[in-house]
């Protein structure tokens, strides 16, 4: 099994590299040893999913869960399984019974897209969404992208995808889902059918703000953002960007954002403190950043503390870890330097988790900064990821996290100093009211 660096929150000591012998199926057999040597490849992949947790879990207890119960219940199905699907169903079915965060298994044909010549690109139309009150709306739409060129308004409600219709998927949602799994799951769902091949085109039937319904074909591109791959795991589409604001008292504050925390955003994230030095204030808009390398929170939060403090604690099975923020005190120019000392905003939402979670909930436990928005996803476990014999990815939690004021966030997830909750008619206005709530609170910060 080929170990790489967790995704999730930090992994700050270099994780063990297992080697493992991948069972290949020989073409010298007939059909039944094929078939047999198949079957033995599946049980060594469900074993070695069921190791994995059993020897890197945090929690001695799993959660409450018996694990050794777990293999004796499942073992049997595994062997069983006559597909590759069949055994992640099986799988599957064993991280569920965990109940966290960070347990995820990743197919082959996910994971090797690069082997296969696929583009590392994401198509699609240029426009976000979220589950607001039973319905998946436009939440953003990419200035200059296709759909924007098609007219499309954030706001509007998406009813289908190609004739898949959106409404009987959020039927299907459990009424017991908490509202922030929920609208994960939504978003999941509704974002694999935007995308697709490249060049292709997607119809999209909407309801605009009027009630009036829109049917729209719009070709997808290239999402935009540089192509960044990590371990095992598929490629990112990183995301950054910054600019001004100007708040009602006409105070000038630097807004910051990024969609995944991947080692290029540090040397943007610097020269965007260089160019906001002397700006009232700084918003860091996280708002839909699933995580990433957290081990960068580190560095990034040094460019605005001025003292190495804790931000959280790792613990796992074998020892505790701190997140000691790195001042950053030289950029990237070798110029002597101070922290941003400025009034600092984060913006959070439901699809804000793990790495992004640490981030917030860390500045926020030491008073560096105030949050705004929705609760986060509470999803911040750090996680391993490893190959498995049959070419499969386990994403697996090793460790917890609590910030450095002893706050847990898995569950529980950041809540906003301002709870700012999404609306549709906020959406249909072009009102971005977390943004304005941040701009607000920095004004009264300067009284």
């Amino acid at each position: 099994m080929n170990r790489s660096h967790p995704a999730g929150c930090p992994r700050l000591v270099r994780a063990r590299r297992r080697a493992a012998a991948l069972v290949a199926m020989t073409a010298i057999g007939g059909a039944a040893l094929a078939q047999s040597v198949e079957s033995g490849q599946r049980l060594a992949t469900f074993d070695a999913a069921w190791r994995l947790v059993r020897d890197t879990h945090f929690d001695p207890t799993f959660n409450g869960v018996d694990w050794n119960q777990v293999r004796n219940d499942l073992r049997p199905r595994a062997a069983a399984a006559s597909t590759d699907d069949a055994l992640r169903g099986v799988i599957r079915n064993m991280l569920a019974r965990l109940g966290q965060s960070h347990f995820v298994l990743l197919p082959s044909t996910a994971v090797d897209t690069r082997d296969a010549g696929v583009v590392d690109a994401t198509f699609d139309a240029g426009v976000d969404v979220r589950l607001l009150d039973g319905r998946v709306l436009v939440s953003a739409v990419r200035h200059g992208g296709p759909a924007a060129t098609a007219g499309v308004r954030s706001g509007w409600s998406l009813e289908g995808v190609d004739g898949f219709r959106i409404a009987p998927l959020v039927a299907r949602l459990p009424a017991s889902l908490d509202p922030r799994v929920a609208g994960l799951e939504a978003w999941r769902a509704v974002t694999r059918r935007l995308r697709g091949p490249p060049g292709s085109a997607t119809r999209l039937e909407f309801e605009d703000g009027d009630g009036a319904h829109r049917s729209l074909e719009i070709r997808r591109v290239p999402e935009p953002g540089e192509s960044v791959t990590v371990g095992s795991l598929p490629a990112f589409i990183v995301r950054f960007s910054r600019g001004w604001q100007t708040t009602p008292a006409g105070a000038r504050v630097g807004l910051i954002r990024f969609n995944v925390w991947m080692a290029l955003v540090d040397a943007q994230v610097g020269e965007a403190i260089d160019l906001f030095r002397r700006a009232d204030g700084i918003v860091v808009d996280l708002r839909g950043n699933p995580g990433g390398l957290a081990a960068m929170l580190m560095g990034i939060s040094g460019y605005f503390l001025d003292e190495p403090l804790v931000l959280g604690t790792m613990t796992t099975r074998e020892t505790d870890l701190r997140f000691v923020a790195n001042p950053r005190r030289v950029n990237a120019a070798g110029d002597r330097v101070t922290p941003f000392s400025g009034p600092v905003a984060i913006l959070v939402d439901g699809l804000t988790g793990s790495a992004s979670e640490c981030f917030a909930g860390g500045m926020q436990a030491l008073g560096r900064a105030r949050v705004f928005g929705e609760r986060s996803m509470g999803q911040a476990l750090p996680a391993l990821f490893d190959r498995l014999p049959n070419g499969d990815v386990l994403i697996h939690a090793y460790g917890d996290f609590v910030t450095a004021d002893g706050r847990r966030l898995e569950g529980r997830g950041v809540v906003p100093d301002e709870v700012v909750p999404l609306t549709r008619s906020d959406l249909l206005a072009g009102v971005d009211r977390p943004l304005a709530a941040s701009l607000a609170w920095i004004d009264r910060t300067r009284r």
